[in-house]
């Protein structure tokens, strides 16, 4: 029906046959986590680019062999960290790397949040099913943060964390605490709930001469406190969220310039939240 609506020429019922269609030049693999690893690995054999859903697979080590697939045959491997492209985001790396804060110190994140209805109604959900996503919405979401923090602040070299099923509405966890230490020097601290009476989202990047605040999800200025002045920028996302990432992946296939999101800066983060959650 999508394909019919949207003039969509190609359409199957059965994964292998797009993966193989010689007309198809590229793979976006958007199923549920739990099949990423198996796709990737036919996309790779296929050998076409391809860009993956986030998070990249369920465990790091997964992760570690699709990388190393596509890397094999000498192939493109995007994952769909989209943050690390919008101008939003942009920004504040180019605040932190001309040192408008000074020298950094200290990042902390606090994302918390009601239930949502299908939190609440029992019903199967493959984002809180312990099977597909063991870390429930945190792995969900907070890989899009914890990615975004490592492209921002540069590789975590130790990390640390815990987490618990405080409400157990579900299988996966919807408590989750961490800190972690940056490769720079960097201390990072987060705390991840799903359970709680408002929702925050909220990011602050501290240095030795200020502070940068922004949120991950909420559609929020970011904002520059520093020198005894503060500068609130409200910089929109595009229409369609994945427009620059799209356009990334173009220009890294044309040449022009290597996409932000790779399958080994993907791993990283799988490897962190894979420490966070006990699972290495």
């Amino acid at each position: 029906d999508y394909a019919r609506r949207h003039q969509v020429p190609r359409f199957y019922s059965d994964a292998q046959a797009l993966i193989n269609d010689p007309e198809v030049d590229a793979i976006y693999i958007a199923t549920p986590p739990d099949s990423h690893h198996a796709y990737a690995l036919q996309v790779a054999q296929a050998g076409k680019p391809c860009c993956i859903e986030k998070p990249m697979a369920p465990s790091y080590q997964e992760c570690v062999e699709i990388e190393q697939a596509f890397r094999t045959k000498n192939l493109p491997l995007f994952v769909a960290y989209y943050r690390r492209s919008l101008p939003r985001f942009l920004q504040v790396r180019d605040w932190l790397q001309t040192g408008a804060i000074g020298a950094l110190r200290h990042v902390e994140w606090r994302f918390v949040r009601p239930p949502h209805a299908a939190d609440l109604s029992g019903q199967t959900n493959w984002r809180t099913d312990a099977s597909i996503a063991p870390g429930g919405h945190f792995d969900d979401l907070a890989s899009h943060g914890l990615d975004l923090l490592t492209f921002l602040l540069g590789p975590v070299q130790s990390v640390a964390g815990v987490s618990t099923n405080q409400q157990q509405l579900y299988s996966a966890k919807d408590a989750v605490a961490a800190c972690w230490l940056h490769e720079s020097g960097v201390t990072g601290s987060a705390s991840w709930n799903f359970g709680c009476a408002a929702r925050e989202d909220s990011v602050t990047v501290f240095g030795s001469l200020g502070k940068i605040e922004f949120s991950v999800f909420d559609n929020l200025p970011v904002v520059l406190d520093a020198d005894g002045q503060r500068q609130e920028l409200m910089i929109a996302h595009p229409e369609n969220i994945q427009l620059h990432h799209v356009e990334n992946m173009r220009r890294h296939l044309s040449g022009e310039a290597l996409h932000p999101s790779s399958g080994v800066t993907a791993a990283h983060t799988a490897w962190m939240m894979d420490r966070i959650l006990g699972k290495l």
